[in-house]
This record gives C-alpha cells, structure tokens and sequence, in this order.
C-alpha cells in the first residue's frame, strides 16, 4: 500500500473548518487537490498531517495558527488617510480591495475601520490567527 513521504506527489480531499465548525474550503465536487509533500506549497500543519497517510485513509486533524497561516500580525494593519483613498471607492467596513505592496503586486485587504480622516485596512490572511480543523482522505500517491 502506497503511503504519503516527504517528496511524494499525492492527491487528497478535503474539508477546512474553523473550530466552531464553519466550512472555509473543500474539494467536495470537485478534483482531489495535489502536491507535493514537503515541497513548501502547503501550509505547514497540513503538509505535515499527509505524511505518513496510506491511500485511502481518513484523518481530522486540528492544526494551530502557527502551524496554519500565522497569527494576526498589527504591522499587517494600514491606516491610509482618506484623501488618498480614490474618488471612485466608497469604503465601508468589511469591503475587500487590492492594494499594491512595496514590490508593486497586488496585495489583498480588508477595511476594518472608515472615519472621516482615515480608513484602516487588514493585509493578514483571512486565516490568520485561526487554528483550523482538516478531514483529510489520501486518495493517490505518485
């Protein structure tokens, strides 16, 4: 029986939940998610989880912030003052944008605060500081 190491390319299914049970993302209905094991692709906890899984094994597993997309981090949040916020754009809180970082790709945020002078955004992973819950099913090992 094939069985998921460091280097392997395997296919899974899967079903993320955050701990109060909300479904953030699943491959239900649809192609089984590959990777390779170890290659860095996926977040560490959930790299780890597959490794040592044999085809056709079940597995939840709870994986930490850390170990996930990090805790939320203050420096991840910007204050721009309004007069720089484009004449198109009507922030309201919860709205997400796009904003370019010092390299000029495209960052995603997230407004977590409008007032008359200012708008604050959030540049963490919609994950950060989440410690998530994965059901996981190897289904092929390459």
């Amino acid at each position: 029986m094939s069985v998921a190491s460091k280097g392997s390319t395997v296919k899974v299914h899967y079903t993320g939940k955050l701990k109060d049970g909300t479904v953030f993302d699943s491959s239900e209905n649809r192609e089984p998610l590959q990777f390779t094991v170890g290659d860095g692709n996926m977040i560490k906890g959930f790299d780890a989880a597959v490794q040592g899984m044999a085809v056709g094994e079940d597995k939840s597993v709870t994986i930490p912030s850390k170990e996930a997309y990090g805790d939320k981090r203050e420096d991840m949040m910007v204050d721009v003052p309004i007069t720089q916020v484009p004449a198109d754009i009507k922030p309201q809180v919860g709205m997400d944008l796009s904003i370019q970082n010092q390299n000029g790709q495209p960052m995603p945020v997230k407004v977590v605060h409008v007032d008359e002078e200012k708008i604050t955004l959030d540049a963490n992973h919609p994950l950060a500081g989440e410690d998530l819950v994965f059901d996981i099913k190897l289904v092929d090992v390459g």
